[in-house]
């Protein structure tokens, strides 16, 4: 009896695209999901534990970790243009990836706000009926959370800041040269200093750091009746500030840990062994 057919692969950048896809979906599903939580449901009598900073600080930490996790052994885990552009930069990335990608990443954060935003719509109704200031930052990210003294350009330098602290931080977990956690445990170490920004860097802007994690989220709030969807509370168009400034934060996170860090390391693995291959997928 012949053997059933084996299905016909996909070609390579659609699968990694579908992971990319995944991975942010997931990220986004728990990270707008704990604001929603927080904010509106909190603020409608749902027990106070189950809300405030350090809940969102950490349930966007296991979000990240989840979403790389799903999207790693196929994609090298990604979910962040920020990310995916300093690879490239940086890290051999093919170049011709990088849109694909974006688009991937941002179309799954869109697609999760979309679901989040239905499923928290009676919530989110109540508390806020006019889907002000109020609950926009549930989705996307503003100067100052919404309500402390920050304005656009102290918002743009946090964003630099919070991202080249990220990728730094990111290179030196997967940079194989310089004895890293096992590369099961790099996602989870990441989630780790996601969760270490937010507490430390997450008044100024919010802590996007990841243009599709904001952008995505905006778009579905602008579509699901979000009028100022792409201003900030001040008036000012804002929604570019989280697309631009983690790019540039991401080049420059990703170049000083290479001039500090990876350029200093021998060629050889610790003891004199050779690395192993890269944790990010590369061509």
């Amino acid at each position: 009896m012949a053997a059933p057919p084996r299905a016909r692969r996909l070609p390579d950048i659609v699968v990694e695209m579908s992971a990319e896809f995944a991975g942010t979906l997931i990220l986004i599903l728990f990270g707008v999901a704990v604001v929603a939580q927080a904010v509106a449901g909190s603020g409608l009598g749902e027990p106070q534990s189950l809300g405030g900073h350090d809940a969102i600080a950490w349930a966007w930490g296991l979000a990240v970790t989840l979403g790389v996790y799903v999207s790693a052994r196929l994609s090298g885990g990604h979910i962040n243009p920020a990310v995916t552009v300093a690879l490239a930069v940086f890290k051999g990335f093919p170049w011709r990836k990088v849109i694909p990608f974006i688009f991937a990443q941002t179309l799954g954060a869109f697609i999760a706000a979309l679901i989040v935003r239905w499923d928290y719509s009676e919530i989110l109704d109540k508390f806020d009926p006019g889907h002000t200031t109020k609950t926009q930052f549930v989705f996307s990210t503003m100067p100052g959370n919404g309500s402390l003294p920050i304005h656009t350009w102290g918002a743009f330098r946090d964003q630099i800041i919070g991202t080249a602290i990220l990728l730094f931080l990111v290179l030196t977990l997967t940079d194989l040269r310089n004895s890293p956690p096992l590369a099961n445990m790099a996602p989870f170490i990441i989630g780790l200093i996601v969760v270490a920004i937010g507490m430390a860097f997450g008044s100024d802007a919010g802590y996007a750091i990841n243009p599709a994690r904001d952008f995505g989220p905006r778009l579905a709030q602008y579509i699901t009746g979000y009028d100022n969807a792409w201003r900030d509370q001040y008036g000012h168009f804002y929604f570019w500030v989280p697309l631009v400034a983690p790019i540039i934060g991401g080049i420059v996170g990703a170049g000083l840990y290479i001039l500090l860090i990876g350029r200093n390391i021998p060629e050889e693995g610790p003891g004199g062994t050779e690395p192993r291959p890269e944790y990010d997928v590369e061509e």
